[in-house]
């Protein structure tokens, strides 16, 4: 299954019929991007499941629809088991960036920590998941796969990246983290909720 965000919608692609309801359940065929896309942006939030029999044919059709975003971020720990937290556009994010030209997904990851929280102390650790969320660009869908890794720090100071609309790096814990997820983006909970349930 791939489970991708737009605003706060959710489109589940499976090649599962157990996940088939009476309602929001499309076979790839009779789907339109286009007005899933539009209703996203009107209704209220909702889950779509989108099926065919072969879900790595339904993953590369329906990316063949957007313009894709490769970007990399970090999952951040420190040895009291707090996560690292930033602020940014009024919502409490983790710290991920687009991958640049000749880099690979991993130097993405760290430097992007690195340059939006400040941090010096820095360990790369185990992949943990992907995150997939749609949004608009000018006249772009841009449909962003963000590659995310388990790190370690133990930085007390930070230096928020206020050119990318950073205001506060945080070190959070688990109450924290729990009020901190009522206020970030659904693929952030997905995330969060993946490494401490």
């Amino acid at each position: 299954m791939y489970t991708i965000f737009k605003n706060e919608c959710t489109i589940i692609l499976t090649d599962s019929l157990k996940t088939k309801v009476d309602f929001n359940f499309f076979y790839w065929e009779d789907f339109d991007v286009n007005v899933f896309l539009q209703d996203c942006n009107t209704s209220n939030p909702s889950t779509t499941y989108l099926y065919h029999s072969d879900l790595e044919f339904l993953w590369k059709e329906f990316q063949k629809k957007f313009k894709i975003i490769e970007a990399a971020g970090g999952v951040v720990f420190n040895k009291k088991k707090k996560l690292l937290f930033i602020f940014r556009n009024e919502k409490w994010d983790l710290p991920k960036g687009k991958v640049e030209k000749g880099e690979s997904i991993q130097e993405t990851a760290l430097r992007e920590v690195q340059e939006e929280c400040g941090i010096v102390d820095l360990n790369l650790k185990e992949f943990i998941m992907k995150t997939y969320h749609i949004y608009d660009e000018k006249s772009n869908q841009i449909l962003k796969i963000s590659h995310w890794f388990k790190m370690n720090s133990d930085e007390k100071e930070f230096i928020p990246q206020l050119e990318e609309d950073i205001t506060k790096v945080e070190w959070k814990d688990h109450i924290g983290v729990q009020n901190a997820i009522k206020n970030t983006y659904p693929n952030i909970k997905l995330l969060i909720k993946s490494i401490i349930s």
